[in-house]
C-alpha cells in the first residue's frame, strides 16, 4: 500500500514542474480527486481550478520550479513526505513538508504543505 500511495504521490508532485495547465489537469486526473483540498501557509484551494491558478502563480514567481520527495512514509491512507523545493537551474530555494490524505481509491483528496515564509 505504502508504495502505490507514493506514486501516486510522486505523479502529483510531477505537476508542478508540468508546463501546461492542460498536462497538469491530464496528471490531476490520474492522482487528485476533484474534490481535492489544497493547504500551505500562502493559500487554501477547494478544487483543481483554484490549485491550477495557485501553481500558475508559482511559476510567474519561480519559473521551473519544482519539487523533488526526499523522505515519504504512509499508512492507512495518509503520507507525509518531506520535499525539496528547486528552481528551474535544479538548485535547492526551499524546503518543507507535506500531509496527505487519500481516498479508498488512492486519490489524494487532501494536501497540506508546511514550510518556513519570510
Amino acid at each position: 500500500m505504502t508504495h502505490d500511495l507514493q506514486r501516486t504521490w510522486e505523479t502529483y508532485t510531477s505537476s508542478w514542474k508540468a508546463e501546461s495547465s492542460l498536462t497538469k489537469r491530464d496528471i490531476f486526473d490520474i492522482c487528485l480527486d476533484p474534490t481535492c483540498r489544497y493547504t500551505d501557509p500562502h493559500t487554501q484551494t477547494n478544487d483543481w481550478e483554484q490549485l491550477l491558478a495557485y501553481m500558475a502563480d508559482f511559476h510567474q514567481q519561480v519559473p521551473g520550479g519544482h519539487f523533488v520527495t526526499t523522505y515519504f512514509l504512509a499508512h492507512n491512507n495518509r503520507s507525509i513526505a518531506k520535499w525539496d523545493m528547486k528552481n528551474g537551474d535544479d538548485k535547492i530555494i526551499g524546503e518543507g513538508i507535506s500531509y496527505g490524505k487519500y481516498n479508498a481509491n488512492g486519490k489524494l483528496i487532501e494536501i497540506t504543505g508546511f514550510f518556513e515564509t519570510p
